[in-house]
């Protein structure tokens, strides 16, 4: 039987269960100082390695992506745990469907990959909060990635639910897994806290004892070195195609004399920010540079392989704040959409002149489908669906309460109040930055403005004492390095009408997921008399998969044309935001495994500024087979404010 058929018809087989693993246990992976490499069941090994992210694809693709990897000549792969993704409420664990960690490592175990694995606590990963969950915000003197006692009951707890359930999977237990990262890319914190360091170490030894490599990640500097290295967690380092490679080992060499010489981030490509330009790194700096670090023995693991979406609400941001957007493409060699590209081929071509390379065919791109223009119908605004998105009512507070006091970690919450003066002629509405990250604010149903997190902290409005003033705020994402990841959300100050303080808030914590599953994605739900398209305003829209073609439903893009800002859902599956009004991302990914073709399909969008759509003409959008995600840029208003 042919290699490749060997392969598939491996893939057909039931998965190996824990205790199947443990059968193939008495093999040992482990460093082996005087050599400067790894060794592999006493033999020496060196890793070629791609970074993927379960959590940014579909289970659905989960194999098709491994095994284009495994293709691609790679002998592992790396992933990292975001915590906030499997404990999105205290005590409430996820590791089912697409967040069914221990199926991923049994996949690529099938596969033939073996796995290093990146627990965290904190990942970066230009995801939400640095994969940290925001309920740690409720302690707000919390000090993340430190001694601080409430941060480390609650990091213990989470490690003793998670790494008992990795453990089995320990290369030395008969699993995948070669290596486990300690914490990310410490040195670049502020806090430089060893003993929170020591904690981590003690705890990773406690569940998964003592022959597993630990290996810390840094990049390639001295200063980073300092803070992110500790005596018992082997260091590495990143670095990308703008470093000197021997200048860059030499700086690992300063923390590790001997052992394996290790890239833990070998960067393919980079990552995006709303309204600015679309990032790339041509391929032929990244087969150079490639080229070089294998020829020296070194270790190497591509950041990203495949990067995938930011699905939902999971991007993060960075500072001064600027939130990523919901691809996560990272000019990868394979697509967001897992496509082969023509960095695949490189890197593939290069990888085959240190390694051998598996047989049999690559699984191919997936196929696109475009299934055309869709008409939609304004539902109802924000502010007219109230009693359906918080169906508990609204809490009462003298002054605005953050998302986290309201227990609202993610999406949007509606503040409320009443003009307590007459503005006839137009009145400053401020706050002093204290918006996080964007406010969409009306009065009596009247669109004033939008106040925006650095950029915009003033509006004029107009109105009459008593009419009421909405402001819905949007929570962008939040910032995933550096400084400043207790990122609070809502409105975090006092809004001021003129000199005079806004108070007596009702407070909306807003279900749009639970809105969704029960009223919004029905088109029973249109107003037969739609409110202004300029206030936050839910649209419907259905389509049909086509009949008599072969192979349907495939993948797809759906796109935006004259719409601004919003959030989409396809049948309930929260696609991500879209933002076309400032780029550069202009399509969403639509995986086909959400498709139905038993009923027409709901598209449900939330647009929060301006749609399309009149009383006059209809409006669409529009599912199209080629991505945009290097469109035209528009520049936002910026205020510019004293620091004195």
């Amino acid at each position: 039987m042919p290699h490749w058929a060997l392969l598939g018809f491996l893939l057909l087989l039931p998965l190996l269960t824990v205790a199947e693993l443990g059968l193939q246990a008495n093999r040992t992976f482990e460093i082996d100082y005087e050599g400067d490499r790894f060794l592999k069941d006493g033999k020496p090994f060196r890793y070629i390695s791609g970074s993927i992210h379960y959590s940014r694809i579909p289970r659905f693709y989960w194999k098709d992506r491994l095994l284009k990897m495994r293709m691609a000549g790679l002998n592992a792969i790396q992933t990292y745990v975001p915590w906030n993704f499997h404990e999105p409420l205290p005590g409430l664990y996820q590791f089912s469907g697409d967040q069914d960690l221990e199926y991923f490592l049994q996949l690529a175990h099938e596969i033939g990959l073996l796995v290093i694995l990146r627990p965290g606590p904190y990942i970066c990963a230009e995801w939400d909060m640095g994969g940290l969950p925001a309920w740690l915000l409720e302690k707000k003197s919390i000090v993340l990635r430190s001694s601080d006692l409430d941060y480390l009951a609650a990091v213990e707890k989470w490690l003793g639910i998670l790494l008992p359930k990795v453990q089995p999977y320990l290369y030395q237990n008969g699993g995948p897994i070669i290596t486990v990262q300690v914490e990310n890319e410490y040195g670049s914190y502020f806090s430089c806290d060893y003993n929170y360091l020591r904690f981590l170490l003690n705890l990773f030894r406690q569940h998964l004892g003592k022959d597993v490599v630990l290996f810390s990640t840094d990049g390639a500097s001295e200063e980073y070195l300092k803070c992110g290295a500790l005596q018992g967690i082997y260091a590495t380092v990143d670095f990308g195609t703008g470093r000197n490679v021997t200048e860059a080992f030499l700086t690992q060499r300063m923390a590790e004399p001997k052992g394996p010489l290790i890239n833990s981030e070998f960067y393919t490509g980079w990552l995006d920010h709303w309204g600015e330009a679309h990032q790339t790194i041509s391929t032929e700096k990244v087969v150079e540079f490639l080229i070089d670090i294998l020829s020296r023995g070194a270790n190497v693991d591509m950041y990203m392989f495949i990067g995938g979406t930011n699905f939902g609400y999971w991007n993060g941001a960075n500072t001064p704040y600027a939130p990523q957007p919901t691809s996560y493409d990272y000019d990868a060699p394979l697509s967001e959409a897992g496509d082969l590209t023509e960095k695949y081929f490189a890197v593939r071509e290069v990888i085959g002149k240190f390694e051998k390379l598996p047989e049999g065919p690559i699984p191919p791109s997936t196929p696109k489908f475009a299934y055309g223009k869709v008409a939609m119908k304004q539902v109802n605004t924000v502010e007219e669906t109230l009693d359906i998105l918080c169906p508990a009512g609204p809490i009462n507070s003298t002054y605005p309460l953050t998302f986290v006091e309201v227990k609202q970690y993610f999406g949007f919450v509606l503040y409320r109040t009443t003009l307590p003066k007459n503005c006839s002629e137009p009145v400053g509405l401020s706050s002093f930055n204290g918006v996080h990250d964007r406010a969409y604010v009306s009065v009596n149903g009247v669109p004033q403005g939008i106040l925006e997190r650095n950029k915009v902290f003033s509006i004029n409005i107009t109105g009459k004492a008593g009419d009421t003033l909405d402001v819905l705020v949007e929570n962008m994402g939040r910032i995933n390095y550096g400084d400043e990841i207790n990122d609070f959300k809502g409105l975090l100050s006092n809004l001021t009408l003129g000199s005079v303080i806004l108070k007596d808030w009702l407070i909306f914590p807003l279900d749009m997921e639970g809105a969704l599953q029960h009223y919004l994605s029905s088109s029973a739900a249109c107003s037969e008399n739609p409110s202004s398209s300029t206030l936050p305003s839910f649209y419907v829209g259905h389509f049909s998969i086509p009949s008599g073609i072969p192979d349907l439903p495939q993948d797809t893009y759906i796109q935006f044309s004259s719409w601004t800002k919003g959030q989409v859902w396809i049948n309930g599956f929260n696609l991500g935001r879209y933002w076309p009004a400032r780029g550069p991302q202009v399509t969403l990914y639509v995986p086909r495994h959400i498709l139905v073709t038993s009923a027409p399909n709901n598209i449900t969008v939330l647009e929060l500024e301006k749609s399309p759509c009149s009383f006059q003409e209809k409006c669409f959008v529009e599912m199209v087979d080629k991505p945009v995600l290097d469109g035209p840029l528009f520049s936002s208003k910026k205020k510019v404010v004293s620091s004195s």
